[in-house]
């Protein structure tokens, strides 16, 4: 039976790996904090990467494939590398598109420029730190280190709130400022596709960097939307608004309108990367229509309220002002 060790693995991303290994009917070790449940089926290991002496449930065991989520100081990642050396087969480093800085150019593939960063940079840039997790993590594992830099995370666990927003406010129903144009191409990948590349990749030793995300315009700004319309079964009145008009009314595009860009650099730096080595090596994305339905459902389940990271701000767009750009 395969055996996984998961660091991290009771929030979004992390729980996604390990409900898809789970699911495979792998062996699955989870080491955590413990301030969230780890799913049913996983041994769970509890300790904290940042206090003296917090890797020690990890002092002995083997795994066959590792998957670290970290996203803050790289030392944390070259410590739990170093302690595993030996007894892991291989490390999956679960990294991010940002490492390339932005802008970066559209069509940019796995090869365009990085960030500057070392193991010891001290976390406090994002871009930054998931650079310093992959020196990390190539630095104890080589050839035997696989980078996922992935790009917009959507689907079920969310737990930075986009998705969630935009469901949340379409449910409401009445007219919704609609960011256009309509057929603007976005870029994301599921979670839960991230998770079954990962341990397929993990599975075939794959190694260094693969962009995680869908082929640009696998949704459209519209049929994102109208995903979240039918998902919730609203009576939501789309108001198709310019990013012109947005600019005018001081509306910031990706915090207070989550997932949006208007057309431009940032535009072709969140939307429009390169990911054919992914595709290639057996990335599948589902439909824009299950992500949505799927978090919708999950979201119920759960009250409508999903929780938040403690280090990203609150998303969405604040009701007057969306009544006063709309007229209302």
């Amino acid at each position: 039976m395969t055996r996984l060790l998961v660091l991290g693995g009771t929030e979004f991303v992390g729980r996604a790996v390990v409900e898809e290994a789970i699911a495979r009917g792998w062996d699955v070790t989870v080491f955590h904090r413990g301030k969230h449940e780890a799913p049913a089926g996983a041994e769970v290991l509890h300790g904290d990467r940042t206090e003296p002496g917090g890797l020690a449930a990890l002092a002995a065991g083997e795994w066959d494939h590792a998957v670290d989520t970290w996203s803050d100081a790289p030392s944390v990642v070259a410590d739990a590398a170093r302690l595993l050396s030996g007894r892991v087969g291989h490390y999956a480093y679960i990294s991010s598109r940002s490492v390339h800085g932005v802008p970066s150019a559209p069509g940019a593939d796995e090869d365009a420029p990085v960030v500057e960063s070392s193991i010891d940079d001290d976390g406090t840039d994002y871009a930054r730190a998931k650079r310093g997790g992959e020196l990390a993590a190539e630095g104890v594992f080589g050839d035997r280190a696989l980078f996922v830099r992935a790009g917009l995370i959507l689907g079920p666990y969310e737990n930075v709130g986009r998705l969630p927003w935009w469901l949340n406010r379409i449910a409401e129903g009445g007219p919704v400022l609609a960011p256009g144009p309509r057929d603007l191409p976005l870029q994301y990948v599921d979670a839960r596709d991230l998770a079954a590349w990962t341990l397929d990749a993990a599975e075939k030793g794959l190694a260094g960097p693969y962009n995680m995300v869908s082929p640009s315009g696998h949704a459209t700004m519209e049929s994102f939307l109208t995903a979240c319309k039918e998902a919730t079964g609203s009576d939501a009145e789309f108001r198709w608004t310019s990013p012109e008009a947005i600019e005018e009314a001081g509306i910031a595009p990706w915090r207070e309108l989550p997932v949006w860009l208007p057309p431009g650099e940032l535009h072709e730096t969140l939307h429009q990367g390169n990911v054919e080595r992914a595709l290639a090596t057996g990335l599948r994305c589902r439909p824009v229509t299950e992500t949505v339905a799927d978090t919708w459902a999950w979201l119920r389940s759960i009250g409508g309220d999903a929780d938040q990271r403690p280090d990203r701000p609150r998303v969405g767009l604040a009701p007057e002002v969306e009544a006063r750009v709309l007229g209302l």
